[in-house]
């Protein structure tokens, strides 16, 4: 393997189709595309500085290295690639990437990054920006810190662990996703997905869990959560109080407590879902902004 150190590369495709190089210690500044369609390239503290460097590429590792914000839509259209120890700036990264491994990795500017990806792994991923992981497939995600609304929209196929998301709209016209071990904040979680599973979670949203078909949660807590599971078929194991139910549509629903139960008959036939809870504070045909 060829080797490159310590150089300041400048210019629109300074290393464009390289071949079998392991690249150290070196900065790529103003020019864009420097790595363009280059094949089995090992990168170690590369700071970008530009955008579009890698496009097209097969078989990248990119070790210790640092996407400042300037170098936007760093990773497309690219195929194998691990990514350990990263910090990035730039917006719009990873899109239309096939078997992408993101470990270590600080997204300080996650907006509409990782966008159309396949086989992805995501291991201890603090990430922070709107849309992040739009219509992307097969995802296996460990360690996930996420502040940023509109997340996994469009998903399929993905798999969470113990993580954190503070993301209004997560999970959106999503299909098989099971989260497990984790913490959730945000409105409107999970609208027209399906097959939504959620093992012991801990949730709060503000008309959550709503419009899915096959909503499954085992041993969840969910926390100031009003408006849950309207229109939504659903099996939920909920071990707290539920602020209020609006409407489900089918299943079973156990609860601790409920503070309002609210079925309008003209809308759902409450003898298709079971509840089981010792204490409803209040039963009510109407929602509030109808009384």
């Amino acid at each position: 393997m060829n080797e490159i150190k310590q150089k300041f590369l400048k210019g629109e495709r300074s290393l464009f189709g390289s071949r079998n190089v392991k690249i150290i210690d070196s900065v790529f500044d103003e020019g864009e595309s420097p790595l363009k369609e280059s094949r089995d390239i090992e990168l170690e503290n590369i700071l970008f500085r530009w955008k579009y460097p890698l496009w097209y590429c097969e078989n990248v590792t990119a070790k210790e290295c640092k996407w400042f914000e300037t170098a936007r839509a760093g990773v497309w259209y690219s195929n194998n690639v691990s990514v350990e120890n990263a910090v990035i700036q730039a917006p719009k990264n990873f899109r239309r990437c096939d078997t992408l491994l993101l470990k270590d990795v600080t997204f300080t500017h996650a907006e509409e990054t990782l966008w159309n990806c396949r086989n992805v792994k995501l291991e201890s991923v603090t990430a922070k920006g709107n849309y992040f992981a739009m219509n992307c497939e097969n995802i296996e995600v460990s360690g996930l810190t996420l502040d940023g609304n509109y997340s996994f929209d469009g998903a399929k196929n993905v798999v969470v662990r113990n993580s954190t998301l503070l993301s209004k709209d997560a999970f959106w016209n999503s299909s098989n996703i099971t989260v497990r071990d984790s913490f959730i904040s945000g409105e409107y979680l999970g609208w027209n997905s399906k097959n939504l599973v959620f093992e012991n979670c801990t949730i709060e949203s503000l008309q959550g869990m709503c419009y899915i078909e096959n909503l499954v949660m085992r041993n969840c807590k969910l926390l100031n959560t009003t408006l849950a599971f309207e229109y939504s078929s659903v099996e939920a194991d909920i071990s707290t109080r539920i602020e209020s139910v609006l409407n489900p549509k089918s299943g079973t629903i156990k609860a601790e407590e409920i503070g309002e139960l609210i079925i309008e008959r003209d809308k759902t036939d409450p003898a298709k879902t079971k509840i089981i809870c010792k204490n409803i504070e209040k039963h009510s045909e109407k929602p509030e902004w109808l009384r």
